[in-house]
């Protein structure tokens, strides 16, 4: 396997047409798809409302937000309809001996808000 792919579930975890948040150290959250055995993935987070992408629902290769119905191309990314304007990121995926593997080589660094001394 190519030294740039992580290892992200196994893919009998991923049920057809749905999807699974996955998190690795110090990324941002991922989220992995199942369309008829090929698979997806993608930034988790809404681009819009915030919310968990792989909570919502999946419509052929679009993925539905839970919040408000914004929707996005599973494969490009592309904000598809209102209220997401802004796309998600997308990251090259393969199968392999049973598992996701996702290049994440270009994912953001999960961004924590400063910690806060209480008084």
């Amino acid at each position: 396997m190519d030294e740039k792919f992580t290892r992200l579930i196994e893919a009998a975890e991923v049920a057809p047409d749905e999807g699974r948040r996955v998190r690795i150290d110090g990324l941002e959250p991922i989220a992995v798809f199942n369309v008829d055995g090929e698979f997806f993935v993608t930034q988790d987070t809404c681009s819009h409302a915030k919310a968990s992408l792989s909570k919502g629902w999946v419509e052929g290769f679009e993925i539905c937000c839970p919040v408000h119905d914004g929707r996005f191309d599973m494969r490009s990314g592309a904000a598809l309809c209102f209220p997401a304007t802004d796309p998600i990121r997308t990251y090259p995926a393969k199968v392999h001996e049973g598992a996701v593997w996702a290049d994440l080589s270009q994912a953001p660094a999960q961004v924590r808000p400063p910690l806060r001394a209480r008084t």
